[in-house]
């Protein structure tokens, strides 16, 4: 099973993270920009971590829905927290035609699950319930808190970057220091590392939420179905990547902007082919095991 080995390796990224500060702040030689960079870091990162679903959920104009308007959701979502021993999560709908949905909130007593208008006219009542299993999964594993630390420690890195340019770094002129086009690119590639190790991060809790979400349900093919369908639709009508949106893309079940090639090493999301392949081969493993 996929589960534990995703687990370990988020950590191992967030500690490559954790170690590519300390490089490039010892080659920046300077504690008072170190310290600086972590403490704007920690304050923009607390406001993302505690205000996450609001920001998500304006990003994508979404409005909450009431049981009588959504029974059939209701219902899913009601079945699997219970399964899962937790609070029902708000509901929201995104007027989008895109098929997508996304689940934010810093825990399971702040979690709030939003489908588009898409997704709801495409899916069958079973994939919907795979889908949901994913996005509740994301809540259980904590992948806010997940991402909002490799935000926060990517943050530092470029932060740190960005000062060397204003602050007395005492490295820069001693002999002893780094010489300067080592300065240039430690201040060029740190960023570009920490962004795609942050990304790395991203895709790997996809994989987890996939697997965990498939667990929940018990139906790793109605998953894969779903993805399916969701990766032609979402190629269909990819949104406009404008600012709000960007900061959102993360959290939802498929990219909302086409892109491939070299894009998919700056991709939020693994390649669908994928996870659809995982799930396969999950869904192969329970029938061994029952």
């Amino acid at each position: 099973m996929h589960r534990h080995h995703n687990g370990l390796k988020t950590a191992a990224l967030l500690g490559l993270l954790t170690g590519l500060i300390l490089t490039v702040g010892y080659w920046l030689g300077g504690s008072t920009g170190l310290i600086l960079a972590v403490i704007i870091s920690l304050v923009t990162n607390a406001v993302s971590y505690f205000y996450s679903d609001r920001i998500a959920l304006r990003a994508m104009g979404a409005r909450p829905v009431t049981e009588p308007e959504l029974p059939g959701l209701y219902r899913i979502v009601r079945e699997l927290a219970t399964t899962a021993g937790q609070p029902m999560p708000r509901l929201y709908v995104s007027p989008a035609s895109q098929p997508n949905a996304f689940a934010t909130g810093r825990d399971p007593e702040h979690a709030a699950v939003a489908v588009t208008a898409g997704i709801l006219n495409l899916l069958e009542p079973r994939e919907m319930r795979a889908v949901i299993g994913h996005e509740l999964s994301h809540v259980y594993n904590r992948d806010i808190l997940i991402s909002s630390v490799a935000g926060g420690l990517a943050g530092i890195i470029t932060m740190l970057a960005n000062l060397a340019f204003f602050l007395p770094f005492g490295g820069s002129g001693d002999d002893d220091g780094p010489n300067p086009a080592g300065l240039l690119m430690m201040m060029i590639l740190g960023p570009l590392a920490a962004s795609v190790i942050q990304l790395a991060i991203s895709r790997n809790r996809e994989f987890q939420a996939d697997a965990s979400g498939a667990t929940l349900t018990g139906d790793p093919l109605a998953l894969a179905s779903a993805l399916e369908k969701i990766h032609f639709g979402t190629r269909r009508a990819a949104l406009p990547a404008d600012g709000r949106l960007t900061s959102a893309a993360h959290l939802m079940i498929a990219s909302p902007f086409s892109g491939g090639g070299v894009a998919a090493l700056f991709s939020t999301h693994p390649p669908m082919v994928e996870r659809i392949r995982r799930l396969h081969e999950q869904a192969a493993l329970t029938r061994h095991a029952a």
